[in-house]
């Protein structure tokens, strides 16, 4: 059986670690615990552990664990949205970290609007130019956010990415720190409906380095849950 509230609090102690590590203040990194293939009791279990935080990847799989978990949580869709799902997501979903295209920003959009209510959303960055993953290349970045800025119901609240595999936490330094820089440097003149206060990066191998880097929103999965099922 895995522990998985000894594992929650074994990865909150490291986050906050690393946090103070970093010089910044408690509270600044938000743990989202990433539910892909683990069963709703896991979920709850990580949520009875203090996790207030749920990612998943796919529309159709946090539809049918979310009635059966039953706890309150904040729910991030982290996988690649089929605009075909985007209705079901947006009715699911607190936090969308994969926009990734102007055309599935204004179907969001056009769906915040029929819904009267806000949708929060990250830009996903393809930083390693990757034509396996999709993503906003880094100089499409600025076009993007120009396509949105008057449009309020899209709040655009940071970015995302997931960097290309490297042999070590530490070769992953360069692609986290990037992506800080590349929003930092937007942030200057982005819209008021792009805060972009968040930045979506690290994962279970890697979280702590991002964590150094800036990261405000760690994705952890195996180490808080076990190796997939």
């Amino acid at each position: 059986m895995i522990d998985v509230a000894g594992n929650w609090q074994s990865v909150r102690d490291r986050v906050e670690a690393a946090t103070r590590r970093a010089g910044r203040p408690p509270g600044a990194v938000t743990i989202v615990a990433v539910g892909k293939t683990q069963s709703a009791a896991a979920v709850a279990a990580a949520i009875d552990a203090g996790a207030t935080d749920v990612g998943e990847n796919y529309v159709q799989e946090a539809a049918a664990k979310m009635p059966l978990v039953g706890r309150p949580a904040r729910w991030h869709l982290i996988g690649h949205l089929q605009r075909n799902k985007s209705a079901r997501a947006v009715d699911l979903f607190d936090v969308i970290h994969t926009l990734d295209s102007v055309a599935l920003g204004r179907t969001l959009a056009a769906l915040a609007t029929a819904r009267q209510r806000v949708i929060r959303v990250l830009v996903e960055i393809n930083l390693g130019a990757e034509a396996s993953k999709s993503g906003v290349a880094p100089a499409a970045l600025p076009a993007l956010l120009r396509a949105f800025a008057t449009v309020p119901v899209l709040v655009i609240d940071g970015l995302m990415a997931i960097p290309p595999p490297q042999r070590s936490a530490e070769a992953m330094r360069p692609f986290f720190r990037a992506l800080r820089e590349l929003r930092d440097a937007i942030a200057v003149d982005a819209a008021p409906n792009a805060p972009l206060r968040e930045l979506s990066m690290g994962m279970s191998d890697d979280f702590e380095v991002a964590i150094e880097e800036g990261a405000t929103l760690v994705r952890i999965g195996r180490a808080i849950f076990g190796e997939r099922s």
